[in-house]
Protein backbone atom coordinates (compact mmCIF):
# COMPACT_ATOMS: atom_id res chain seq x y z
CA UNK A 1 0.00 0.00 0.00
CA UNK A 2 1.12 3.43 -0.88
CA UNK A 3 2.22 6.01 1.62
CA UNK A 4 -0.17 8.91 1.57
CA UNK A 5 0.43 12.93 2.70
CA UNK A 6 -2.10 15.82 3.74
CA UNK A 7 -1.62 19.13 3.14
CA UNK A 8 -3.37 22.08 5.59
CA UNK A 9 -2.95 25.45 3.78
CA UNK A 10 -3.58 29.28 4.52
CA UNK A 11 -2.69 32.27 3.21
CA UNK A 12 -1.94 33.67 0.06
CA UNK A 13 -1.87 31.96 -3.36
CA UNK A 14 2.05 32.34 -3.02
CA UNK A 15 1.80 29.45 -0.49
CA UNK A 16 -0.44 27.27 -2.79
CA UNK A 17 2.05 27.86 -5.40
CA UNK A 18 4.83 26.76 -2.77
CA UNK A 19 3.05 23.78 -1.18
CA UNK A 20 2.28 22.20 -4.49
CA UNK A 21 6.18 22.33 -4.99
CA UNK A 22 6.79 20.39 -2.40
CA UNK A 23 3.52 18.21 -3.62
CA UNK A 24 5.37 17.48 -6.54
CA UNK A 25 8.93 16.42 -4.79
CA UNK A 26 6.54 13.98 -2.57
CA UNK A 27 4.56 12.65 -5.63
CA UNK A 28 7.95 11.53 -7.46
CA UNK A 29 8.60 9.64 -4.44
CA UNK A 30 5.50 7.25 -4.46
CA UNK A 31 3.68 9.47 -2.08
CA UNK A 32 -0.30 9.97 -2.49
CA UNK A 33 -2.61 12.28 -1.71
CA UNK A 34 -5.53 12.26 0.84
CA UNK A 35 -7.89 14.65 1.86
CA UNK A 36 -8.30 12.90 5.70
CA UNK A 37 -5.01 13.70 7.67
CA UNK A 38 -6.35 10.44 10.16
CA UNK A 39 -4.96 8.70 7.01
CA UNK A 40 -1.78 10.29 6.05
CA UNK A 41 1.63 9.30 6.46
CA UNK A 42 2.81 12.92 6.77
CA UNK A 43 1.22 16.01 7.02
CA UNK A 44 2.64 19.41 5.95
CA UNK A 45 0.92 22.45 7.14
CA UNK A 46 1.86 25.64 4.89
CA UNK A 47 1.23 28.68 7.46
CA UNK A 48 0.71 32.38 7.11
CA UNK A 49 1.40 35.40 9.63
CA UNK A 50 0.75 38.40 7.72
CA UNK A 51 -1.92 39.06 10.23
CA UNK A 52 -2.20 37.58 14.23
CA UNK A 53 -5.21 36.35 13.18
CA UNK A 54 -3.56 33.76 10.44
CA UNK A 55 -0.90 33.00 12.45
CA UNK A 56 -3.18 32.18 15.27
CA UNK A 57 -4.89 29.80 13.28
CA UNK A 58 -1.78 28.15 12.31
CA UNK A 59 -0.80 27.49 15.76
CA UNK A 60 -4.30 26.03 16.57
CA UNK A 61 -3.84 23.66 13.96
CA UNK A 62 -0.71 22.38 15.47
CA UNK A 63 -2.28 22.11 18.89
CA UNK A 64 -4.79 20.25 17.00
CA UNK A 65 -1.96 17.40 15.47
CA UNK A 66 -0.15 16.86 18.80
CA UNK A 67 -2.70 13.70 19.60
CA UNK A 68 -2.34 12.67 16.75
CA UNK A 69 1.29 12.65 16.52
CA UNK A 70 0.99 11.02 20.01
CA UNK A 71 -0.98 8.12 18.67
CA UNK A 72 0.71 7.47 15.51
CA UNK A 73 4.58 8.05 16.31
CA UNK A 74 5.36 7.20 12.92
CA UNK A 75 3.41 10.16 11.57
CA UNK A 76 5.21 12.92 10.11
CA UNK A 77 4.59 16.12 10.64
CA UNK A 78 5.79 19.05 8.93
CA UNK A 79 5.58 22.69 8.83
CA UNK A 80 6.68 25.44 6.22
CA UNK A 81 5.79 28.75 5.25
CA UNK A 82 5.79 32.53 7.11
CA UNK A 83 5.73 31.01 10.98
CA UNK A 84 8.64 29.66 10.27
CA UNK A 85 10.27 32.26 8.32
CA UNK A 86 14.00 32.51 7.19
CA UNK A 87 15.80 33.52 10.57
CA UNK A 88 15.87 30.00 12.59
CA UNK A 89 13.29 28.45 13.62
CA UNK A 90 14.23 27.50 17.61
CA UNK A 91 11.20 29.48 19.59
CA UNK A 92 9.04 27.05 17.44
CA UNK A 93 10.91 23.79 18.16
CA UNK A 94 10.38 24.20 21.63
CA UNK A 95 7.06 24.85 21.31
CA UNK A 96 6.24 22.18 19.15
CA UNK A 97 8.90 19.19 20.18
CA UNK A 98 6.64 16.81 18.03
CA UNK A 99 6.87 18.56 14.57
CA UNK A 100 9.90 16.43 12.73
CA UNK A 101 10.43 19.21 9.90
CA UNK A 102 10.32 22.90 9.89
CA UNK A 103 10.98 24.63 6.51
CA UNK A 104 11.46 28.14 4.99
CA UNK A 105 8.98 30.03 2.42
CA UNK A 106 9.51 29.80 -0.96
CA UNK A 107 10.95 25.98 0.22
CA UNK A 108 11.95 23.05 -2.31
CA UNK A 109 10.91 20.69 0.29
CA UNK A 110 14.84 19.19 0.58
CA UNK A 111 14.42 19.33 4.55
CA UNK A 112 10.97 16.75 4.42
CA UNK A 113 12.95 14.74 1.40
CA UNK A 114 15.87 13.99 3.74
CA UNK A 115 13.65 13.54 6.63
CA UNK A 116 11.42 10.92 4.74
CA UNK A 117 14.76 9.22 2.92
CA UNK A 118 16.82 8.66 6.08
CA UNK A 119 13.53 7.03 7.89
CA UNK A 120 13.17 5.16 4.46
CA UNK A 121 16.97 4.08 4.48
CA UNK A 122 17.27 5.10 0.97
CA UNK A 123 20.09 6.75 -1.12
CA UNK A 124 19.58 10.33 0.25
CA UNK A 125 22.05 11.60 -2.36
CA UNK A 126 19.98 9.96 -5.10
CA UNK A 127 16.52 11.76 -3.07
CA UNK A 128 18.18 15.10 -3.34
CA UNK A 129 19.70 15.01 -6.59
CA UNK A 130 15.78 14.54 -7.72
CA UNK A 131 14.33 17.66 -5.52
CA UNK A 132 16.64 19.55 -7.23
CA UNK A 133 16.70 18.71 -10.83
CA UNK A 134 12.57 19.10 -10.13
CA UNK A 135 13.32 22.64 -8.86
CA UNK A 136 15.29 23.58 -11.41
CA UNK A 137 13.71 22.46 -14.94
CA UNK A 138 9.87 23.36 -13.34
CA UNK A 139 8.47 19.91 -13.64
CA UNK A 140 5.36 19.43 -11.48
CA UNK A 141 3.63 16.88 -10.59
CA UNK A 142 -0.02 17.42 -9.41
CA UNK A 143 -2.21 15.65 -7.15
CA UNK A 144 -3.44 12.85 -8.40
CA UNK A 145 -7.22 14.89 -8.21
CA UNK A 146 -6.18 18.02 -9.62
CA UNK A 147 -5.22 16.27 -12.78
CA UNK A 148 -7.13 17.62 -15.60
CA UNK A 149 -9.34 19.17 -12.95
CA UNK A 150 -7.07 22.05 -11.96
CA UNK A 151 -7.87 24.82 -14.33
CA UNK A 152 -6.20 27.74 -13.30
CA UNK A 153 -2.77 27.65 -11.05
CA UNK A 154 -0.39 29.95 -9.30
CA UNK A 155 3.18 29.82 -10.50
CA UNK A 156 5.46 31.76 -8.50
CA UNK A 157 8.38 34.03 -9.99
CA UNK A 158 10.27 36.14 -7.84
CA UNK A 159 10.69 35.27 -4.17
CA UNK A 160 11.11 37.05 -0.78
CA UNK A 161 11.08 40.79 -1.06
CA UNK A 162 13.73 43.91 -0.94
CA UNK A 163 11.04 46.58 -0.48
CA UNK A 164 10.23 46.53 3.28
CA UNK A 165 7.19 49.02 3.97
CA UNK A 166 6.86 49.50 7.54
CA UNK A 167 3.78 47.06 7.89
CA UNK A 168 4.94 44.37 6.44
CA UNK A 169 6.64 41.09 7.90
CA UNK A 170 7.51 39.58 4.48
CA UNK A 171 10.94 40.44 4.08
CA UNK A 172 11.44 38.89 7.45
CA UNK A 173 9.72 36.07 6.73
CA UNK A 174 10.01 35.57 3.12
CA UNK A 175 14.08 36.72 3.15
CA UNK A 176 15.10 39.02 0.00
CA UNK A 177 14.24 39.09 -3.37
CA UNK A 178 15.03 36.01 -6.20
CA UNK A 179 13.96 35.89 -9.09
CA UNK A 180 13.21 32.52 -11.00
CA UNK A 181 14.86 31.82 -14.00
CA UNK A 182 12.55 32.13 -17.19
CA UNK A 183 13.63 29.00 -18.53
CA UNK A 184 12.27 27.56 -15.34
CA UNK A 185 8.99 29.20 -14.63
CA UNK A 186 8.29 28.77 -18.81
CA UNK A 187 9.19 24.65 -17.57
CA UNK A 188 6.94 24.73 -15.17
CA UNK A 189 3.43 25.96 -16.97
CA UNK A 190 4.24 23.72 -19.58
CA UNK A 191 4.11 21.02 -17.16
CA UNK A 192 0.95 22.53 -15.98
CA UNK A 193 -0.62 22.63 -18.91
CA UNK A 194 0.19 19.01 -19.97
CA UNK A 195 -1.74 17.97 -17.39
CA UNK A 196 -4.57 20.39 -17.82
CA UNK A 197 -4.38 23.47 -16.67
CA UNK A 198 -5.49 26.52 -18.73
CA UNK A 199 -4.23 29.53 -16.87
CA UNK A 200 -1.87 30.63 -14.19
CA UNK A 201 -1.46 33.28 -12.20
CA UNK A 202 1.89 34.48 -12.11
CA UNK A 203 2.99 35.58 -8.22
CA UNK A 204 5.62 37.50 -6.16
CA UNK A 205 5.23 39.98 -3.40
CA UNK A 206 6.39 42.97 -5.82
CA UNK A 207 5.33 41.11 -9.22
CA UNK A 208 6.20 43.55 -11.37
CA UNK A 209 9.79 43.71 -9.71
CA UNK A 210 10.32 40.40 -11.36
CA UNK A 211 13.82 40.63 -12.68
CA UNK A 212 15.31 43.57 -10.51
CA UNK A 213 17.72 41.67 -8.56
CA UNK A 214 19.48 39.81 -12.10
CA UNK A 215 21.57 42.57 -14.23
CA UNK A 216 20.49 43.24 -17.43
CA UNK A 217 18.18 40.52 -16.96
CA UNK A 218 14.70 39.90 -18.02
CA UNK A 219 11.81 42.07 -16.84
CA UNK A 220 7.96 41.30 -16.59
CA UNK A 221 7.26 42.01 -19.86
CA UNK A 222 9.97 39.81 -20.90
CA UNK A 223 8.96 37.09 -19.30
CA UNK A 224 5.14 37.74 -20.31
CA UNK A 225 6.24 37.68 -23.85
CA UNK A 226 7.94 34.18 -23.27
CA UNK A 227 4.43 32.69 -21.50
CA UNK A 228 2.15 33.98 -24.05
CA UNK A 229 3.94 31.70 -27.00
CA UNK A 230 3.21 28.52 -24.61
CA UNK A 231 1.02 26.40 -26.54
CA UNK A 232 -2.34 25.21 -24.88
CA UNK A 233 -2.16 27.64 -22.17
CA UNK A 234 -5.36 30.15 -22.24
CA UNK A 235 -4.77 33.31 -20.25
CA UNK A 236 -2.18 34.46 -17.81
CA UNK A 237 -2.62 37.25 -14.64
CA UNK A 238 -0.17 38.52 -12.39
CA UNK A 239 -0.06 40.02 -9.08
CA UNK A 240 0.54 41.98 -6.50
CA UNK A 241 2.16 44.90 -8.27
CA UNK A 242 3.53 48.15 -6.70
CA UNK A 243 2.67 51.32 -7.83
CA UNK A 244 6.67 52.24 -8.26
CA UNK A 245 7.18 49.76 -10.62
CA UNK A 246 4.53 49.39 -12.79
CA UNK A 247 6.17 50.35 -16.11
CA UNK A 248 4.64 51.66 -19.45
CA UNK A 249 6.77 48.67 -21.10
CA UNK A 250 4.55 46.31 -18.69
CA UNK A 251 1.05 47.88 -19.30
CA UNK A 252 1.97 47.65 -23.28
CA UNK A 253 2.55 44.03 -22.80
CA UNK A 254 -0.63 43.65 -21.18
CA UNK A 255 -2.23 45.48 -24.08
CA UNK A 256 -0.65 43.81 -26.92
CA UNK A 257 -0.30 39.53 -25.95
CA UNK A 258 -3.28 38.62 -26.32
CA UNK A 259 -3.03 35.70 -23.78
CA UNK A 260 -2.39 38.17 -20.72
CA UNK A 261 -5.50 39.69 -19.02
CA UNK A 262 -6.57 42.94 -18.79
CA UNK A 263 -6.64 42.80 -14.96
CA UNK A 264 -4.07 44.90 -13.04
CA UNK A 265 -3.79 44.67 -8.96
CA UNK A 266 -2.17 47.81 -7.52
CA UNK A 267 -2.46 48.31 -3.90
CA UNK A 268 -2.45 51.67 -2.61
CA UNK A 269 -3.09 50.71 0.79
CA UNK A 270 -3.49 55.11 1.82
CA UNK A 271 -5.04 57.67 -0.06
CA UNK A 272 -2.54 60.25 2.10
CA UNK A 273 0.43 61.26 1.70
CA UNK A 274 1.65 61.61 5.47
CA UNK A 275 0.81 58.05 6.00
CA UNK A 276 2.14 56.67 2.90
CA UNK A 277 5.34 58.23 4.23
CA UNK A 278 5.03 56.50 7.37
CA UNK A 279 3.99 53.23 5.95
CA UNK A 280 7.37 53.64 3.78
CA UNK A 281 5.67 53.27 -0.12
CA UNK A 282 7.54 55.31 -1.69
CA UNK A 283 5.08 57.50 -3.87
CA UNK A 284 1.97 59.92 -3.17
CA UNK A 285 -1.58 59.99 -3.76
CA UNK A 286 -0.91 62.31 -6.85
CA UNK A 287 1.94 59.63 -8.51
CA UNK A 288 -0.64 57.20 -7.65
CA UNK A 289 -3.67 58.61 -9.76
CA UNK A 290 -1.49 59.36 -12.58
CA UNK A 291 -0.83 55.95 -13.01
CA UNK A 292 -4.15 54.66 -12.92
CA UNK A 293 -4.90 57.18 -15.34
CA UNK A 294 -1.82 55.47 -17.53
CA UNK A 295 -3.30 52.49 -17.02
CA UNK A 296 -6.08 53.14 -18.57
CA UNK A 297 -5.11 55.12 -21.28
CA UNK A 298 -3.12 51.91 -22.80
CA UNK A 299 -5.73 49.34 -21.48
CA UNK A 300 -8.51 50.71 -22.13
CA UNK A 301 -11.12 47.41 -20.97
CA UNK A 302 -8.74 47.19 -18.33
CA UNK A 303 -10.05 45.68 -14.15
CA UNK A 304 -8.27 47.74 -11.89
CA UNK A 305 -8.23 45.96 -8.18
CA UNK A 306 -6.66 48.14 -5.40
CA UNK A 307 -5.73 46.95 -1.25
CA UNK A 308 -6.12 49.27 1.41
CA UNK A 309 -5.45 49.30 5.12
CA UNK A 310 -7.81 51.37 7.85
CA UNK A 311 -6.63 52.40 10.89
CA UNK A 312 -2.76 52.90 10.25
CA UNK A 313 -0.86 54.22 13.25
CA UNK A 314 -1.83 57.57 13.48
CA UNK A 315 -4.26 58.14 11.08
CA UNK A 316 -6.52 61.05 11.48
CA UNK A 317 -10.42 61.31 10.43
CA UNK A 318 -8.90 63.68 7.71
CA UNK A 319 -6.28 61.29 6.73
CA UNK A 320 -9.07 58.33 6.72
CA UNK A 321 -11.72 61.14 4.32
CA UNK A 322 -8.48 61.36 1.87
CA UNK A 323 -8.41 57.58 1.39
CA UNK A 324 -11.89 57.82 0.77
CA UNK A 325 -11.95 61.05 -1.60
CA UNK A 326 -9.40 58.96 -3.69
CA UNK A 327 -11.36 55.61 -3.97
CA UNK A 328 -14.71 57.51 -4.42
CA UNK A 329 -13.48 59.63 -7.26
CA UNK A 330 -11.10 56.88 -9.05
CA UNK A 331 -13.83 54.24 -8.72
CA UNK A 332 -11.95 50.93 -9.07
CA UNK A 333 -12.90 47.82 -9.77
CA UNK A 334 -12.53 45.49 -6.60
CA UNK A 335 -11.50 47.06 -2.89
CA UNK A 336 -9.10 44.59 -1.13
CA UNK A 337 -9.37 45.64 2.41
CA UNK A 338 -7.61 45.09 5.69
CA UNK A 339 -7.85 46.53 9.12
CA UNK A 340 -4.22 47.41 10.84
CA UNK A 341 -3.07 44.80 12.62
CA UNK A 342 1.07 45.61 14.50
CA UNK A 343 3.02 42.60 13.08
CA UNK A 344 6.21 41.57 15.78
CA UNK A 345 9.54 43.02 14.09
CA UNK A 346 8.04 45.28 11.89
CA UNK A 347 8.62 49.26 11.81
CA UNK A 348 5.20 49.82 12.70
CA UNK A 349 5.01 47.91 15.34
CA UNK A 350 8.73 48.67 17.02
CA UNK A 351 7.85 52.89 16.68
CA UNK A 352 4.11 53.48 16.09
CA UNK A 353 1.47 52.97 18.56
CA UNK A 354 -1.45 51.15 17.49
CA UNK A 355 -3.36 53.61 18.69
CA UNK A 356 -6.98 53.23 16.50
CA UNK A 357 -9.15 51.83 18.07
CA UNK A 358 -11.08 48.17 17.05
CA UNK A 359 -14.45 50.05 16.49
CA UNK A 360 -13.11 52.83 14.88
CA UNK A 361 -11.36 50.33 12.70
CA UNK A 362 -14.03 48.40 12.24
CA UNK A 363 -16.31 51.75 11.25
CA UNK A 364 -13.79 53.04 8.75
CA UNK A 365 -13.61 49.60 7.15
CA UNK A 366 -17.49 49.44 6.79
CA UNK A 367 -17.49 52.64 5.52
CA UNK A 368 -15.09 51.73 2.39
CA UNK A 369 -16.89 48.50 2.05
CA UNK A 370 -20.20 50.16 1.23
CA UNK A 371 -18.77 52.21 -1.01
CA UNK A 372 -17.22 49.51 -2.87
CA UNK A 373 -20.54 47.91 -3.19
CA UNK A 374 -21.99 50.79 -4.81
CA UNK A 375 -19.27 51.66 -6.94
CA UNK A 376 -19.09 47.74 -8.28
CA UNK A 377 -22.60 47.84 -8.83
CA UNK A 378 -22.91 50.82 -10.44
CA UNK A 379 -19.70 49.70 -12.96
CA UNK A 380 -21.09 45.70 -12.83
CA UNK A 381 -23.85 47.21 -15.05
CA UNK A 382 -21.97 48.26 -17.97
CA UNK A 383 -21.83 44.63 -18.71
CA UNK A 384 -25.63 43.74 -19.26
CA UNK A 385 -26.68 42.58 -22.38
CA UNK A 386 -22.97 42.58 -23.27
CA UNK A 387 -21.32 39.07 -24.45
CA UNK A 388 -18.08 38.25 -22.65
CA UNK A 389 -15.70 35.77 -22.58
CA UNK A 390 -15.53 33.66 -19.85
CA UNK A 391 -12.89 30.74 -18.50
CA UNK A 392 -14.87 27.81 -17.18
CA UNK A 393 -13.28 27.00 -13.90
CA UNK A 394 -15.93 24.86 -11.90
CA UNK A 395 -19.73 24.22 -10.75
CA UNK A 396 -21.21 25.66 -7.78
CA UNK A 397 -24.31 25.01 -7.20
CA UNK A 398 -24.89 23.27 -9.96
CA UNK A 399 -24.04 26.13 -11.99
CA UNK A 400 -20.84 26.98 -14.30
CA UNK A 401 -18.71 29.49 -12.75
CA UNK A 402 -16.00 31.04 -14.08
CA UNK A 403 -14.52 34.57 -14.87
CA UNK A 404 -14.17 37.43 -17.81
CA UNK A 405 -10.97 39.19 -19.02
CA UNK A 406 -11.06 41.65 -16.04
CA UNK A 407 -11.34 38.76 -13.31
CA UNK A 408 -14.96 39.37 -13.21
CA UNK A 409 -16.89 36.26 -11.55
CA UNK A 410 -20.19 34.70 -14.32
CA UNK A 411 -22.53 31.91 -13.61
CA UNK A 412 -24.17 30.72 -16.09
CA UNK A 413 -26.27 27.06 -16.58
CA UNK A 414 -25.92 24.49 -19.44
CA UNK A 415 -26.07 20.84 -19.60
CA UNK A 416 -22.34 20.40 -21.34
CA UNK A 417 -19.22 19.76 -19.89
CA UNK A 418 -17.33 22.81 -20.02
CA UNK A 419 -14.93 22.71 -17.31
CA UNK A 420 -11.59 24.43 -18.68
CA UNK A 421 -13.32 26.08 -21.72
CA UNK A 422 -13.49 29.58 -23.34
CA UNK A 423 -17.32 29.93 -23.51
CA UNK A 424 -18.77 32.89 -24.51
CA UNK A 425 -21.61 34.17 -22.59
CA UNK A 426 -24.56 37.20 -22.86
CA UNK A 427 -24.62 38.84 -19.42
CA UNK A 428 -28.59 38.77 -18.24
CA UNK A 429 -28.10 39.77 -14.74
CA UNK A 430 -25.07 41.57 -12.91
CA UNK A 431 -25.09 42.16 -9.02
CA UNK A 432 -22.22 44.28 -7.25
CA UNK A 433 -19.56 40.81 -7.14
CA UNK A 434 -21.09 38.52 -9.12
CA UNK A 435 -22.99 38.26 -12.79
CA UNK A 436 -25.00 35.28 -14.50
CA UNK A 437 -25.90 34.79 -18.09
CA UNK A 438 -26.34 32.58 -20.87
CA UNK A 439 -24.13 30.69 -23.25
CA UNK A 440 -24.78 32.24 -26.53
CA UNK A 441 -23.60 29.59 -28.61
CA UNK A 442 -27.22 27.86 -27.83
CA UNK A 443 -29.90 30.89 -27.33
CA UNK A 444 -33.07 28.96 -26.61
CA UNK A 445 -31.78 25.70 -26.68
CA UNK A 446 -33.89 24.66 -23.28
CA UNK A 447 -37.39 26.57 -24.71
CA UNK A 448 -37.67 25.15 -28.28
CA UNK A 449 -36.43 21.41 -27.46
CA UNK A 450 -33.11 21.47 -29.23
CA UNK A 451 -30.57 19.10 -27.94
CA UNK A 452 -27.54 20.36 -26.99
CA UNK A 453 -24.14 18.26 -27.53
CA UNK A 454 -22.60 16.42 -24.19
CA UNK A 455 -19.50 18.21 -24.25
CA UNK A 456 -17.91 21.18 -26.18
CA UNK A 457 -13.47 21.24 -27.51
CA UNK A 458 -11.87 23.12 -24.56
CA UNK A 459 -11.65 26.33 -26.64
CA UNK A 460 -13.37 29.55 -27.29
CA UNK A 461 -17.07 29.20 -28.42
CA UNK A 462 -17.56 31.37 -31.05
Amino acid sequence: MSKKYHFWITGCQMNYADARRVATQLESMGYQETLTPEEADVIVLETCTVRQQSEDKAYNKLHSLRPLKERNPELTVAVMGCVVGVRGNEALEKQFPFVDVFMEPATDGLPLISQLSQEADKNLDDQETAARHALLDGEVILPDSQRGELVTAPVSIVYGCSHACSFCIIPQKRGIERSRPVGAIAAEVRSLVAQGVKEVMLLGQIVDRYGYDVPDGPDLADLLTVLNGIEGLLRIRFLTSHPSYMTDKILQAVADLPKVMPHIEVPIQSGDDEVLVHMKRGYDQQTYRSLIERIRRIIPDVGINTDIIVGFPGETEAQFQNTYDLLADLRLDKIHLARYSPRPGTVSARRMADDISDEEKRRRFQLIDDLNRDVSEVKMQRWLDQVVEVLVEETQKERWRGRTPQGKLVFFDDPRELKGALVKVRITHAGPWSMSGEAVDRPGARSNGVSAPDSIPLALVS
